[in-house]
């Protein structure tokens, strides 16, 4: 055995053992944190890992990590596949990312951002961050006439339709040496990916009263809800949802009826193939955080009707505030957060991740890849390919068969 053989031998046990304890590492405990599905890549970005910094003060508490969970392939969630990847520039909370369906980038919009690895320098600000999750690379875009009264804008929830477009609306301000002095706000701006132009609608009659910490789900008609959240101290009507056409810019005021859901902020939306929108967890505004109950339903956005699904307690979670929801195929998944009620100067937070089957209504533990695969609706290209497939298949089958004929004829002539 030669030198390079030998050293070979002796590298491949210490290559093995840092990937096995590399494997082993988890998040730690956090709320607040923001989160995008790529393909099969269910990301996590920043979060608070303070158990008593209510007020989210203390630049050291907030981290700039970045986890994923790989969805490729099963797993049990009392041993999850997790992945680290690069750092972000900053420690991020109370924002959302939105994921281009052009190249899959994601853009950071919002939230509060601070410097990390410096002391009492938090930079409170919306600076867009673009993450390419194919390359592990952070850059800061240039955006044209950008709209300076939505620096430091935070608990927002931007969404981005097909065309490119992030939609952001309302949010608050936050005074940097008071946090308990904020504004809140209710305009619509618009940044579009493709130009990096942004521009704020003008206000009108009937736009919504100001709020934050709420849910906005996109419908594929174009429509936005605007679901829960917090009006200047008081949690708005689930029974009067907010909806603004992205195609007409206009705002319009849904009636939901059904059963009793009460007010919240801090919880979590998806939207399920069979575009019902199920909602879960949340709080009241006070000193505690109270609980809002039910802790998970439904709304049907074909009969506006709100449902509270009858689900096995069995594996549940508790109920959560400021954690994350995505869906995949049918499962839900339900990951980080803080329990929604706040013990005297202590917030219990959590890094475990629970998983709904949306078919059955039951908390699983086994994530089943073969049975999650999104079943995406066939394209008009796809309709082509199969006719095209289907006529060279038939034509072969005419030409084998005459040969086959021509043959049988041949011999026995």
């Amino acid at each position: 055995m030669n030198f390079f053989q030998k050293i070979q031998c002796l590298s491949l046990p210490l290559i093995l053992m840092y990937y096995f304890i590399n494997c082993q590492k988890i998040p730690n405990p956090r709320s607040q944190q923001t989160s995008a599905q790529i393909d099969t890549k269910l990301y996590f970005f920043g979060g608070d890992l303070s158990y008593n910094d209510t007020l989210n003060s203390h630049d050291a508490n907030i981290t700039n990590e970045v986890w994923y969970l790989d969805l490729s392939r099963s797993f049990n969630t009392t041993a999850l596949p997790w992945n680290k990847d690069v750092e972000m520039p900053v420690g991020h909370i109370l924002g959302a990312p939105c994921v281009s369906p052009i190249d899959k980038s994601i853009f950071f919009i919002g939230g509060r951002m601070f410097v990390p690895n410096t002391a009492n320098i938090s930079l409170y600000s919306s600076i867009i961050y673009l993450f390419n999750p194919i390359i592990s690379q952070w850059t800061t875009p240039n955006i044209v006439g950008f709209n300076v009264s939505f620096t430091r804008r935070n608990e927002i929830q931007p969404v981005i339709d097909v065309n490119g477009k992030i939609y952001i609306f309302g949010g608050s301000r936050y005074d940097d040496d008071d946090n308990d002095k904020f504004d809140i706000y209710n305009d619509m701006n618009i940044f579009d990916t493709n130009t990096m132009n942004w521009s704020t609608l003008p206000t009108s009659n009937n736009v919504p009263t100001s709020r934050i910490c709420y849910t906005a789900t996109l419908l594929p008609s174009g429509i936005i809800l605007y679901i829960g959240g917090d009006d200047n101290h008081s949690s708005v009507s689930m029974n009067e949802i907010p909806a603004f056409n992205t195609k007409t810019y206009f705002w319009s005021t849904i009636k939901a009826g059904g059963a009793f859901i009460e007010g919240r902020l801090g919880h979590s939306a998806v939207l399920t193939k069979h575009e019902n929108i199920i909602i879960y967890g949340g709080m009241f505004y006070n000193t505690t955080g109270t609980q809002a109950v039910p802790y998970i339903a439904e709304l049907n956005t074909n009969t506006w009707i709100w449902s509270i699904p009858n689900v096995s307690k069995t594996n549940a979670p508790p109920s959560l505030s400021f954690h994350s929801a995505a869906i995949y195929g049918d499962y839900m998944f339900i990951a980080f957060g803080q329990t929604a009620v706040i013990s005297p100067a202590r917030i219990n937070l959590i890094n475990n991740v629970y998983i709904l089957d949306t078919i059955n209504y039951n908390w699983v533990t086994t994530f089943n890849q073969n049975k999650s695969i999104p079943k995406e609706k066939p394209t008009l290209n796809d309709y082509i390919n199969s006719a095209l497939i289907t006529g060279i298949s038939i034509g072969v089958g005419i030409i084998v068969l005459g040969l086959l004929i021509f043959g049988f004829l041949i011999f026995k002539k």
